[in-house]
């Protein structure tokens, strides 16, 4: 009988505990700098690009993300092929422990196609990026029109 009252403490224990652990893997994992691109008129698909910091002790990889502006949500990088550069899914972004990751134009990034509706710079795109260890992170982008033209520089001297 001691044993089996033994036990149940633990259990009660472990289950009082997951709790805080699962709380601990979430809390490591912290997205910055998030934006989306604003996309061209009747563009059916844009980039998001953000930070995704991994303050904890194990390694992560992000293995889907969500977001409800789009019908469908794509983890993808940028290869050059031949001297051209291609946009291909990927099935995972790894964040190395106490590291982070940067998703950025013409590198990793999460990609939204068929846009339910157009985006507009001052709108916020949820996006909710799931973990390989079951935690998940949203964060609300604003859509940023991105220059397209090149600065013009004043002249030497002035």
């Amino acid at each position: 009988m001691k044993s089996l009252n033994i036990h149940i403490l633990f259990a009660a224990g472990a289950l009082m505990l997951a709790p805080a652990f699962a709380q601990t893997t979430a809390q490591s994992l912290t997205v910055t700098d998030a934006y989306v691109r604003e996309a061209a008129p009747n563009a059916p698909s844009t980039g998001a690009f953000m930070v995704i910091k991994n303050s904890g002790t194990a390694d992560r990889r992000v293995v889907k993300a969500q977001s409800t502006a789009a019908r469908v949500v794509e983890l993808h990088t940028h290869l050059n092929e031949g001297g051209i550069m291609k946009m291909r899914p990927v099935t995972d972004i790894a964040v190395k422990a106490g590291g982070e990751t940067i998703l950025k134009p013409g590198g990793l990034h999460v990609m939204l196609i068929d846009l339910r509706q157009p985006l507009k710079q001052g709108d916020l795109v949820p996006i909710t990026l799931n973990f390989d260890d079951g935690s998940s992170v949203r964060v609300d982008a604003p859509v940023k029109k991105l220059q397209t033209t090149m600065p013009v520089k004043p002249p030497l001297g002035q």
